[in-house]
This record gives structure tokens, C-alpha cells and sequence, in this order.
């Protein structure tokens, strides 16, 4: 249940209806904007009448909120939220530039692709320094050792880096270093996982799950945000079809259907979803279009020999051409990196 209080509410009322919230054994997440203040009532409330609250002299009107994700619901907090990721916000007219290789292969590489994703507009670092992978014997991370070489292609470039994590063994080093957290899909439902993110300060980046319906990736989403975190940025991947030809099929809609019942911000990764790097460059600029507020691209200086993934990278002059074309799509939408 969402009650929406008149222009102009002092302070004062507005703390006098939590309590009257709060008296009725709910909680209370209070969204106060430029015009409007907005009093999420959290817990059970198909018992409690709603006319209890319209007769308030504070109260414009209430409305029950069908879906059961609460935080993440635009009608508990209808402004955009923007995620600020050490000085790079995402959300809103903010567009967010990831690119990186898939794996961290040597502190070389990374620095090099770093330095040229961005000279060519990129405004943070992705690697994977621990892999989830589906084969056992394929290559699974540098771990620690690729973290650490993260951390010292940010100290040349000043881009924040980002990579996922796998186990909570590894969260409070993550938390440390790690400017946005990334949660693969593999791990998307991974509750207990989500909690512990919840208590993190980082930014989590939430991918969407192979056959993850919405609902079931803003709950996951809700998990995070219910435990104390409200920085989460959703990410689009692709998801599983019966189509055969790419790795996955990238659901474009979820990007107005995510903005029109979430608030967060998402953002779209191409390198996934297509698995080829010739799908990169349209399914990226339709992204955009769409209404995305970042793109999250695989970037290699030498895709062939790449340790993986390296035919769904592109290689940095790719990459600068690619984001040129972006940056004139973003204009038209009043988005900037």
C-alpha cells in the first residue's frame, strides 16, 4: 500500500502518518521528492482499510500496490533512482560505459584494453577475475591475482572496476575494492547471497537469469534492497529460447517494461546475449534506443587468443566506433555519459 501525502506536508504530519502506519504493525520507506511525498507501507496490508488513512487532512490518496516487490516498485518511488558508482552515476540522463575483457588474463592486458576503452569513451572497467563457467575444465579466473590486477589498471586509468562475485567467502574483499559488485545470472536467485549484498556500502549490478521471468529479477532485485542496499543497477543479458543460433536471445522489452514498473536503473549487455561480435554493434545501438542507461561491452586486444569469450569481444577501434554512434542515439534521448 502506497499513501500519498498532499503538496506541502510538514514534516511533522508527514512523521505523525509513519506512526499511524507503524501503530497498525507496518513499516514505513518514506520517499520525499520535489513534489511529492510518498509513505511505502511495507508488510501485511490486504487487512487494513484504506479509508482509515484517506480521511487524514495530510492525505491525498492511497493506493494498493498489486505486485509483491515493494522497494524496487516505481509506485513506491516514481522519481528514477541514479546510482552513484565512485563518481559515475548511473539512472536518469546519466549513461554508464562498461567495458573490459571477459577474463583478466595478465596485468598487460588489462591495463591496455583499460587505457584504450577509455580513450575511446568508456567511464568504468569490467574483468572477470573469477569465471563461473559451465564446463568444469574451461578456465574459471585468475581469482585474487586478477582482482588485484583490476585494482592497478584503475590506478592507471581511474576507471571503477567492476566483477562479480561467486561466493560470500570472498564479499568483505570485494567490498573493499571492488566499485560495483556484479551478480551473474547463474547466481540471480542465489537468496542467501543477496541478503549478505544487502548489507554491503558497493553497488550491486544484478544480470537477469537465464529464464528469469521480470517479476522473479525485480524480486531478486527487492532481496538486496530489503536488506539495506538500495544502490541496484539491473542488467539485461539475454535470456534462454529455443533459438539455437546465438548464445542467448536479448529481450529489448524488458528495458521499457523494467523502467515502467521499477524505478532502477538497467542497463544492457550485448557481448552475452548474441555471443557473436558482429551482434554487438546493432543489438548495442538498439539498446540505447530502447531507453537503456548503460551498456556493459566485452572489449579485447586480441580476441583470437583470448583465454574467453573472445568471439564476443570487440576489439578496441570496434569499440570507439561503435560508442561514437551510441554517444549521437544517447543525445537524442538526453543521455550522456
Amino acid at each position: 500500500m502506497v499513501i500519498v501525502l498532499k503538496p506541502g506536508t510538514s514534516k511533522e504530519n508527514v512523521e505523525r502518518v509513519e506512526n499511524m502506519v507503524r501503530a497498525r504493525g507496518l513499516d514505513v520507506h518514506t520517499i520525499i521528492g520535489e513534489d511529492l511525498t510518498i509513505i511505502g507501507c511495507i508488510g501485511d496490508t490486504v487487512r487494513i482499510d484504506p479509508r482509515l488513512f484517506e480521511v487524514d487532512k495530510s492525505v491525498e490518496k492511497v493506493m494498493h500496490v498489486q505486485e509483491p516487490y515493494k522497494l524496487v516498485n516505481r509506485a513506491f518511488h516514481p522519481e528514477d533512482t541514479i546510482v552513484d558508482v565512485s563518481g559515475v552515476k548511473v539512472g536518469g540522463s546519466h549513461l554508464a560505459l562498461i567495458a573490459g575483457p571477459c577474463s583478466v588474463e595478465s596485468e598487460e592486458q588489462v591495463i591496455g584494453i583499460a587505457k584504450a576503452a577509455k580513450a575511446a569513451g568508456a567511464n568504468m572497467l569490467r574483468g572477470g577475475a573469477f569465471k563461473p563457467r559451465t564446463s568444469p575444465y574451461s578456465f574459471q579466473g585468475l581469482g585474487l591475482e586478477g582482482l588485484e590486477m583490476l585494482c592497478r589498471a584503475k590506478e592507471e586509468t581511474g576507471l571503477p572496476i567492476v566483477t562479480e562475485l561467486m561466493s560470500p567467502e570472498y564479499l568483505d574483499i570485494f567490498d573493499e575494492k571492488v566499485d560495483l559488485i556484479q551478480i551473474g545470472a547463474r547466481n540471480m536467485q542465489n537468496f542467501d547471497l543477496l541478503k549478505q549484498l544487502g548489507k554491503t556500502k558497493r553497488p550491486i549490478l544484478l544480470k537477469r537469469g537465464l529464464n528469469a521471468t521480470y517479476e522473479e529479477w525485480l524480486m531478486s532485485a527487492e532481496y538486496i534492497m530489503a536488506s539495506g542496499n538500495p544502490n541496484v543497477i539491473l542488467c539485461e543479458r539475454g535470456v534462454r529460447t529455443f533459438e539455437s543460433f546465438t548464445r542467448n536471445t536479448l529481450d529489448l522489452q524488458a528495458i521499457p517494461v523494467v523502467r515502467k514498473k521499477s524505478h532502477l536503473p538497467i542497463i544492457v549487455d550485448p557481448s552475452h546475449a548474441g555471443g557473436k561480435w558482429w551482434l554487438v554493434d546493432p543489438m548495442a545501438k538498439a539498446a540505447i534506443a530502447a531507453g537503456a542507461d548503460g551498456l556493459m561491452i566485452e572489449v579485447h586486444n586480441n580476441p583470437e587468443c583470448a583465454l574467453c569469450d573472445g568471439g564476443q569481444s570487440l576489439k578496441p577501434e570496434k569499440y570507439e566506433k561503435l560508442l561514437k554512434d551510441v554517444f549521437q542515439i544517447a543525445e537524442i534521448l538526453g543521455k550522456t555519459a
